[in-house]
């Protein structure tokens, strides 16, 4: 009787494990971004040159986020807007 509901579990599963496998070739830009990403993480390609900010530049750069968080994420996205991109009073 185990055995059978084992079985049957597992045949249920099958699609799950099925889904994971790798589908074939994987896209040029595919290949590409895994590439970048693997170049990310290795830190091979890092600047030798410290990136560091100010007081001043920390603080706009948490004000900017902090205001992100006054808009709703709308349910979706026109896809016939496109090309038009508020600058805000920032520039």
């Amino acid at each position: 009787m185990k055995t059978i509901m084992l079985c049957g579990l597992a045949c249920l599963a099958l699609p799950l494990f099925a889904h994971a496998l790798d589908a074939g070739p994987a896209s040029l830009q595919q290949q590409e971004t895994e590439a970048w990403l693997q170049l990310q993480g290795s830190n091979k390609a890092a600047s030798a040159k410290p990136q560091t900010a100010n007081a001043t530049e920390r603080e706009l750069a948490m004000q900017r986020w902090l205001k992100s968080f006054q808009h709703d994420i709308p349910v979706f996205f026109e896809q016939d807007a496109g090309g038009v991109v508020d600058s805000g009073s920032g520039g």
